[in-house]
């Protein structure tokens, strides 16, 4: 029937070829995505040090007697028409400035 003999059946030498350049290719994507993840964690960290500075920089410019604090904050009374007031449960959204959701 099969007159043929053992002929070797296999991938051969460009099955390996063709995984070896998959592999390579891989291996430079991985790479690439932790530098970019890496200066992505740097920029956040040099963005969240950023923000405390400056906040550091306006708290200092506030310390003196018309320094207000959040405790001040809340104890001050506020008017409803006020629009930094807080939210209370009979205001009318409109009577504030704020459009009505749709």
């Amino acid at each position: 029937m099969s007159g043929g003999g053992n002929l070797p059946v296999g991938p051969g030498i460009w099955g390996f070829i063709a995984f070896f350049v998959l592999a390579l290719a891989l291996w430079f994507l991985v790479r690439n995505m932790n530098s970019r993840l890496r200066r992505m964690a740097y920029r956040d960290r040099d963005r969240a040090e950023e923000f405390a500075a400056n906040a550091e920089v306006d708290g200092s410019r506030r310390v003196g007697a018309d320094a207000v604090t959040p405790a001040d904050q809340s104890a001050a009374p506020t008017t409803p028409g006020e629009p930094d007031s807080p939210a209370e449960p009979g205001d009318d959204p409109d009577a504030r400035g704020k459009a009505p959701r749709p």
